[in-house]
């Protein structure tokens, strides 16, 4: 008999939107494989855009916060897997489960390290040009990396998708390397790009949803910094922005007589990826893997980007492009691999070795380390005592919250 898994999704998956569409269609994919029965619920409302989830063999459902029908539905599908998607759905959901499928194995699949995310967005500016750099100790004090923390101790297992940050988690947060587990974007092997060389391929381009902080701050800094300084080097060359849900700001910076053009939303990016000579990546915040750099590599299209958005796929001495650190070597470094042929080769050449690196071994790994710990589950727990003790106090004081307003609401109607 299959076994039922359950994925609380905070949004419905749209891969051609972000990377985090794509990679939770790998969790799917991965869990198909083994041979696991699916069932993904969303308090969110499905975009035009999300996946049809229900025609690759996944059963659906919408479901409330702050609603005790939800008990009653999750004890009559009794999963033995169940997978949060990002650490705010284990917050709204988690004592439910642990109250009505207090069997289940409790995954949290982070995405990217929320905390990391927000405490850029606030510390770092322009002048860093995206170095990466953390203060450890400014980050531990952010209430949302104690938010965070906490629901990754109540969790059976939490996955990573960034060995960067699976390093913070086990150095500057100490949590033990039992209750995490790295499972990276994958990449299905494709080379498109492979038979698109440097001759064939004229412009640049910028990929990423407009929704996303970072990459709106991204694309603010190629309209008002990088791009009239390369544009002065490469004249008649364009920049392409593509990205989802674009603001009326980002509409308003569309400018094709300046080789500056906003495109949006493109469903399929594979005429886009194979055409463009280059991709430009000014990050300046941010966390996680950026699926655009992966995703690149496997059209051969090499980037240029920042060390935050070389972080967690490769170092600046092994990227397929340049990380630079400063404006003026950017606009250097973008001029220089358009135009030498040879230097484009070599950086294609490297983006296409560390695909290796991306593989479906780690679909396997993952497998492994669920079947491990369902045959583990009560000792696993037993050993996490934080966990336990955060479980026994923010889940009784959700519970009691959340049983507030469902009375409130009753009683308001």
């Amino acid at each position: 008999m299959n076994r039922q898994a359950l994925i609380l999704g905070k949004v419905w998956p749209e891969p051609g939107s972000s990377a985090a569409g794509r990679h939770m269609l790998e969790i799917i994919d991965s869990l198909q494989r083994a041979g696991w029965l699916i069932t993904f619920a969303s308090a969110a409302r499905a975009s035009a855009h999300a996946t049809d989830i229900g025609s690759i063999g996944v059963q659906t459902a919408f479901i409330a916060v702050n609603d005790d029908a939800f008990d009653r539905w999750l004890a009559e599908l009794n999963p033995q897997l169940v997978i949060f998607d990002r650490f705010m759905t284990e917050e709204q959901f988690g004592w439910r489960v642990g109250r009505c499928a207090p069997q289940a194995l409790k995954v949290l699949d982070s995405e990217d390290l929320h905390c990391l995310r927000e405490w850029r967005d606030q510390k770092q500016s322009v002048h860093d040009f995206g170095s990466g750099q953390i203060d450890a100790d400014g980050l531990v004090q952010s209430d949302l990396a104690m938010r965070e923390i906490a629901s990754i101790y109540r969790c059976d297992l939490t996955l990573v998708i960034s060995q960067a940050e699976m390093q913070l988690l086990t150095t500057v947060f100490q949590i033990p390397a039992d209750l995490l587990h790295y499972l990276p974007f994958l990449s299905a092997g494709r080379r498109q790009g492979a038979t698109t060389d440097y001759a064939q391929r004229d412009n640049l381009v910028f990929v990423g949803t407009c929704m996303h902080k970072p990459n709106l701050q991204a694309i603010r800094c190629l309209k008002k910094t990088l791009w009239p300084l390369i544009r002065a080097e490469l004249p008649g060359v364009s920049l392409k922005i593509i990205g989802s849900y674009p603001s009326a700001e980002v509409l308003q910076m569309h400018k094709p007589g300046e080789g500056f053009e906003v495109s949006g939303r493109v469903e399929d990016l594979s005429g886009v990826l194979t055409g463009a000579r280059l991709m430009l990546a000014p990050l300046l915040s941010g966390a996680g893997l950026k699926g655009k750099l992966l995703e690149a590599m496997e059209y051969g299209l090499p980037s240029l980007t920042t060390a935050i958005g070389a972080e967690g796929l490769a170092d600046a001495d092994h990227w397929p492009g340049a990380v630079a650190d400063s404006v003026e070597q950017m606009v250097k470094q973008t001029v220089s691999l358009y135009q030498d042929e040879k230097q484009w080769l070599s950086a294609r050449q490297t983006g296409f070795a560390l695909l290796a690196n991306f593989s479906r071994q780690w679909q396997t790994d993952f497998q492994s380390r669920l079947e491990q710990l369902l045959e583990q589950l009560q000792q696993h727990r037993r050993q996490n005592f934080i966990g336990r003790m955060l479980q026994h106090h923010f889940h009784a004081s959700h519970e009691y919250m959340s049983r507030w307003i469902v009375a409130k609401n009753k009683n308001g109607a």
